[in-house]
């Protein structure tokens, strides 16, 4: 019995060394907020099966971030940042596509998506644009990760392209769905025509209180109907959406998708911290880098057109519209034609 007693201390003495080496290097073991998912400890290898079915965690600024990874450890970085309301799942065609070529494909959960958490409950749960582009530059940081290829959509476009204006040291090239979104709150302060303010009635809803309750109480439901209307053609399976659903009920998300909104209206004003960035943002500041534009011709979110912002890309550069009733999430509508883009801007670096 003295035996099995000495065994089980032992055991437990073991467990508990493993652990806190694991917080003394800087990757605590977060458990996924999916019962979908495991957890992997950044610089570990995933096992054979879809990196998707084992989320990794890095702390990243104030983050600790949960991402895939797929690909070589030694390929040429490619970082791919979704929007709302979509989550990683928008890039796993794409990813399997990059990975196969070679490239080291890494795709991390936005602020107040998925398995991502703050590091602290003081930090405000904030989603102006100027945050998510640094919590993306943190990432790389983390990773060690100099220089990447980047693309996105939606959220994920506009911080691609904030990464492109103010760090273009840390982005070898872009490709950005819906071109040049970087916006201003005094910018944002001109009235659009009736036609465009109509698309916007969810910035409006998540102005009011009732709004924030609303999405609050009807997350998956008005998530839901957003891809509808975003992409009207895209006739998308209760199950691809319940992937991306299951994101959503991170317990900060409701707060970071409100504010990123109610800011945009200066609603709110957003951290000191970011005052700088800001300024520069409001300025317009041109894209430098390699970019490849991709519309698709069957939008039904909010964009501008593509002549609107071509004057802001100095570098080599071309557009292009993605025929065949592709809608907002042109990523997983048209994985082929995203991962192309980035091949394409790849073989210009």
């Amino acid at each position: 019995m003295k035996t099995h007693l000495n065994f089980k201390r032992n055991i437990i003495g073991s467990l508990a060394f493993v652990l806190t080496g694991l917080s003394f290097f800087g990757a605590s073991p977060v458990t996924a907020k999916s019962g979908k998912h495991a957890t992997v400890i950044a610089g570990q290898t995933n096992p054979a099966g879809s990196p998707f079915d084992r989320i990794k965690h890095i702390e990243a600024g104030v983050l600790n971030v949960g991402y895939v990874e797929a690909g070589p450890a030694d390929g040429k970085p490619v970082l791919l940042i979704h929007g709302w309301p979509y989550d990683i799942y928008s890039y796993k065609e794409v990813s399997e596509i990059l990975a196969a070529k070679g490239f080291r494909v890494l795709i991390p959960y936005l602020r107040g998506y998925g398995s991502t958490e703050f590091l602290s409950s003081e930090t405000p749960r904030n989603g102006q644009q100027a945050a998510l582009a640094v919590d993306m530059i943190a990432f790389m940081d983390a990773l060690k990760i100099k220089n990447a290829i980047v693309g996105g959509f939606d959220w994920g476009a506009r911080t691609a392209d904030i990464m492109a204006a103010l760090w273009p040291e840390r982005v070898q090239g872009l490709v950005s769905v819906s071109g040049y979104l970087i916006g201003s709150q005094q910018g944002n302060k001109a009235p659009l025509s009736p036609k465009a303010e109509l698309l916007w009635w969810y910035q409006y809803y998540f102005a009011t209180e009732r709004g924030a309750a609303g999405y609050q109480a009807n997350t998956a439901e008005f998530n839901k109907l957003i891809w509808q209307t975003a992409s009207p053609t895209w006739h998308f399976s209760e199950e691809t959406y319940n992937h991306s659903a299951d994101s959503f009920k991170n317990p900060d998300h409701v707060k970071i998708v409100v504010d990123n909104y109610r800011w945009r209206l200066g609603l709110t004003k957003g951290e000191a911290k970011y005052d700088q960035l800001e300024t520069k943002l409001a300025t317009m500041p041109d894209i430098t880098v390699p970019s490849i534009t991709l519309e698709g011709d069957a939008n039904g979110a909010p964009h501008p057109d593509p002549s609107t912002y071509a004057v802001r890309f100095k570098g080599k550069y071309i557009h292009r519209t993605i025929t065949g009733g592709i809608g907002h999430n042109l990523p997983q509508e048209a994985p082929k034609a995203f991962a192309d883009a980035i091949l394409e801007v790849a073989g210009w670096i």
